[in-house]
């Protein structure tokens, strides 16, 4: 092997920062008769490999939900799914139609449902781009907020005529 390559495996390892393998490659590579070029060409498809993974690792998209009601400290459950008192914030993976339910004592519960629908940057072919090309982390967020009414009970004269009107419907 030459003087040149054996220097220059030298120089690129650099013995005196420590690098543990160095002195068995110089070793390696004096007795193989240095590189060949074929083992030099043998790391571009793993340079290739790492670049893809960086690439694929580089970008996100963090979506979250948060609910507010009014009054706070209302249950909410989402998709039948309890996911805690108001306010809270959860992350979510998918647009479209939510279930939603909220109850609180001395209110009326709610059950109603909402649409989440995607930014443009969530539609093909540009979500590969945002989710996965993209350096930078994006954050989609969205906030839904809830009036709570307050609980009404009947009066005794409404549940005795309710009462009336279903014994004539029984018999």
């Amino acid at each position: 092997m030459g003087n040149r390559k054996i220097r220059f495996l030298q120089a690129k390892c650099n013995l005196s920062a420590g690098f543990p393998l160095a002195p068995r490659l110089l070793r390696f590579a004096k007795q193989n008769g240095g590189v060949t070029r074929v083992q030099a060409q043998s790391w571009g498809p793993l340079l290739v490999v790492g670049l893809i993974a960086a690439i694929i690792l580089g970008g996100c998209v963090e979506r979250k939900l948060t609910i507010n009601t009014e009054p706070q400290g209302a249950l909410v459950i989402l998709n039948d799914e309890e996911i805690g008192q108001s306010p809270v914030t959860v992350s979510f993976e998918w647009y479209g139609d939510y279930n939603v339910r909220i109850s609180k004592e001395g209110f009326e519960t709610l059950k109603t449902h909402r649409k989440l629908k995607g930014p443009w940057y969530d539609m093909f072919p540009f979500d590969f781009f945002a989710g996965v090309l993209s350096p930078k982390r994006i954050v989609d967020s969205y906030e839904w907020t809830f009036t709570l009414a307050p609980q009404e009970y009947p009066t005794r004269e409404e549940l005795i005529q309710d009462a009336e009107e279903l014994r004539k419907q029984l018999h």
